[in-house]
C-alpha cells in the first residue's frame, strides 16, 4: 500500500485546535482491529493455512492488548505475522520534533520533550511518524547487551559537559526508541539471562530503568518475540518469570494440507523466465514438490524437532523450474515444463535444511533425500492415477515396449510411438494440462515413474539416460 502523505500540522496549538487526543498503543491496535473486523477487510496479507488457528488468537491477544511470543519451528511465517501487526497502527501519528524517542506531544516522557512543551507550549515543533517508523527488531544473540535493549551513559554527551545525574546523558537502546510502536525479539532463547532480567520492567510496569539512574521512562511499547520450541522448552533458556510476563503465547504450525503447502509456494517463489517463451509447471510436479517437504515432516530418518521449513519447498520449487528453463534454452524449446528427470536438481536446493535424526551414521544426507523423492512421487500418482487408465499401458510394456528418457532429451522424442500404447495419450494430456510436447514429456515421465515405484514397470539406470520396460519375472 503506497505511503501517503503527511499532515500539514506542524504547531502543537493547530493540532490541538484539530481535536487531536492522546490514546495509548494498545488502544491505538485495538480500535484499528475491531474497525477492520466489521469492515471484512484483510488483516494478515500472505499468510496462508492459519485463518482458523493462529491468527484467531492473535486477534484475541491484540484485542487483550497482550504482549505475545510465537513459538513455532523454522519457516512458519512467524517474523512475518509479527511484522504484519504494523498494519494495524495509524498510518501518522504526532511526535515532538527532534524527540529521540517520539514523544507524543500530548503525554511526553523525556527530558528533552517535556522541557520543549513546557517552554514553547502551543508553539511545540510537531514532527509527523508513519507506522513503518514505528517497527524495532532485534535478533537475540548471546552478545546481546542491556546497553543494546534498554540504553547506557553516553560519554560522549558527559564529555560535552553534562552531569552524571542528568538524563541527557544516557544513550536510548533499541527498546525506548520504539516507544509507541512494536519491539520484536527474534529467536528470545538466545538472550542471557541477565539481559532477560532486563526485559521485566518493561514487560510489567511499562517502564524503563538505567543502571543507578533514578530515571523511569514510562514507554509504551508492544513486545513481540519468536522462539523455537526446542530452545523454549528443552533446553530452558527462557527464564521462568520472562515467560509469565508474556500474556500469549501462541503455536505456530506448519501447512496442514499440501495445497496449502503449493500456494506458499506459488506466492513466494521467484520464478526464472524464459525470454518470450512460456514457463509452465503442472499440477503434478507442484503436487511432488510439496508432497516431498510432507514426506521429510514425517520420516524418521529426520529429526522433526528442528522441523522442515516451507522454504525447502519454496527453494525446490525455483530450482525445478530453473532446470526446466536451463534445458528449454539449451534445446532451443519454446516451453520450459519440469520433469521427473529434474528432481535430483532439487538435491542441491534441500541439503542443509533438514537435520538427520542419526547424523548419517546409517545413510547420508542424499539418500535420504532420494528416497524421500520417490516417496512424494508415489503418493502424487496413486492420487492421481486409476488402475483402469495405466492397465493398457503395461500390457503394451509387458508386449515388449522400451522407453529412454532423460533430462537433457527433447520433447519431442517422448512422442514417438505414443498413439502405439492404448491410453497414454489421453491419461497424458489430463494430468500436463495440455498437449504441447513439453507438457506431454513431462506427464509421460511421472506415469513411467509412477509405475515403476508401483512395481508394474523395470526400471534400468543407464549412462546419462533411464530405461522404463517390462518388469522381470
Amino acid at each position: 500500500m503506497p505511503k501517503s502523505s503527511p499532515p500539514a500540522i506542524t504547531r502543537l496549538g493547530d493540532l490541538r485546535g484539530q481535536g487531536y487526543s492522546h490514546r495509548s498503543l494498545r488502544d491505538e491496535l485495538r480500535a484499528n482491529l475491531q474497525r477492520c473486523m466489521r469492515e471484512g477487510k484483510p488483516i494478515f496479507q500472505g499468510i496462508v493455512g492459519y485463518e482458523d488457528t493462529v491468527i484467531p488468537a492473535l486477534e484475541n491477544a491484540l484485542l487483550c492488548g497482550h504482549d505475545v511470543i510465537f513459538l513455532g519451528e523454522r519457516g512458519q511465517a512467524k517474523t512475518r505475522m509479527i511484522r504484519s501487526i504494523v498494519g494495524l497502527l495509524d498510518e501518522w501519528i504526532p511526535e515532538v520534533a527532534g524527540s529521540e524517542i517520539h514523544d507524543d506531544p500530548f503525554d511526553p516522557i523525556s527530558a528533552y520533550a517535556r522541557e520543549k512543551v513546557e517552554r514553547d507550549g502551543d508553539d511545540t515543533e510537531i514532527a509527523w511518524l508513519h507506522r513503518e517508523d514505528r517497527y524495532g527488531e532485534k535478533l537475540a544473540t548471546p552478545d546481546t547487551s542491556i546497553a543494546d535493549l534498554i540504553g547506557d551513559v553516553d560519554p560522549i554527551k558527559v564529555a560535552e559537559g553534562h552531569h552524571l545525574s542528568d538524563e541527557y546523558t544516557l544513550h536510548f537502546g533499541l527498546l525506548p526508541r520504539t516507544h509507541r510502536g512494536i519491539f520484536c525479539i527474534n529467536e528470545l532463547p538466545d538472550l542471557t539471562e541477565k539481559v532477560q532480567v532486563g526485559l521485566f520492567n518493561v514487560m510489567e510496569e511499562r517502564d524503563i530503568q538505567v543502571k543507578g539512574y533514578r530515571v523511569r521512562l514510562p514507554i509504551d511499547v508492544l513486545v513481540v518475540a519468536s522462539a523455537n520450541p526446542e530452545d523454549y522448552t528443552s533446553r530452558g533458556r527462557i527464564i521462568t518469570p520472562l515467560k509469565d510476563r508474556y500474556a500469549a503465547q501462541i503455536r505456530t504450525h506448519y501447512p496442514r494440507k499440501r495445497e496449502l503447502e503449493v500456494a506458499v509456494a506459488n506466492q513466494e517463489a521467484e520464478l526464472p523466465h524464459l525470454g518470450e517463451a512460456a514457463v509452465h509447471v503442472p499440477d503434478i510436479m507442484q503436487d511432488v514438490v510439496a508432497e516431498l517437504t510432507f514426506q521429510a515432516r514425517s520420516s524418521a530418518d529426520v529429526s522433526q524437532s528442528s522441523g522442515v521449513s516451507v522454504r525447502m519447498t519454496i527453494a525446490n520449487y525455483e530450482t525445478l523450474v530453473a532446470n526446466a528453463v536451463r534445458r528449454a534454452l539449451l534445446l532451443g524449446e519454446p516451453e520450459a515444463v519440469p520433469r521427473i528427470t529434474d528432481l535430483p536438481s532439487m538435491l542441491a536446493s534441500s541439503r542443509g535444511k533438514i537435520e538427520l535424526e542419526y547424523a548419517g551414521v546409517e545413510r547420508t544426507e542424499d539418500e535420504v533425500l532420494a528416497d524421500l523423492m520417490q516417496r512424494a512421487v508415489r503418493v502424487v500418482f496413486e492420487e492421481r492415477v486409476q488402475e483402469e487408465q495405466v492397465k493398457p499401458i503395461v500390457e503394451a510394456f509387458d508386449q515388449g515396449w522400451q522407453v529412454e528418457v532423460s533430462a537433457a532429451q527433447e520433447s519431442a522424442s517422448y512422442l514417438e510411438g505414443l498413439d502405439e500404447i492404448a491410453g497414454l495419450r489421453e491419461l497424458a494430456v489430463s494430468l500436463a494440462g495440455g498437449d504441447s510436447e513439453a507438457r506431454m514429456a513431462s506427464a509421460i515421465e511421472f506415469v513411467l515413474e509412477g509405475l515403476h515405484l508401483a512395481n508394474r514397470l523395470n526400471k534400468a539406470q543407464l549412462e546419462g539416460a533411464t530405461r522404463f520396460g517390462r518388469l522381470q519375472e
